[in-house]
């Protein structure tokens, strides 16, 4: 018999991020999943990626989303689902910290993210 072994502290550190703070992006349809595999880069694109890898290099869990390619993220998501009904892709991108709609029609800043994930929410 082997005892198993945690890769995590039991004991939650409250200086870095938890693994189930999540950031969601569901973004406007795309050539691909990063929308960087044009002829020309977009700058926000490239600024957007750059974004998502510091936060996960600092524990930070972010998933990004296309309805071609992830139609049942955007389905079961019901306040998305209505930003889409009502604002089409005007909407988009949309972006939920915690499951709760942060900001819709453009990408968030790097600043924005940090104080959504702090519980200062504003849209």
């Amino acid at each position: 018999m082997t005892d198993s072994i945690s890769l995590f502290s039991t004991a939650p550190d409250m200086a870095t991020p938890s693994p189930t703070a999540v950031i969601e992006l569901f973004d406007p349809p795309m050539c691909c999943p990063t929308g960087l595999c044009g002829p020309e880069l977009d700058q926000t694109l490239l600024d957007v990626s750059e974004m998502i890898l510091t936060l996960q290099a600092e524990g930070t869990a972010v998933e990004r989303y296309q309805m071609t390619s992830h139609p049942h993220k955007f389905m079961n998501n019901n306040e998305v689902m209505r930003l889409v009904r009502e604002q089409q892709m005007a909407a988009l991108p949309i972006t939920a910290v915690h499951g709760q709609v942060v900001k819709t029609g453009a990408y968030p800043t790097l600043e924005e993210l940090r104080a959504a994930l702090n519980g200062s929410v504003t849209q």
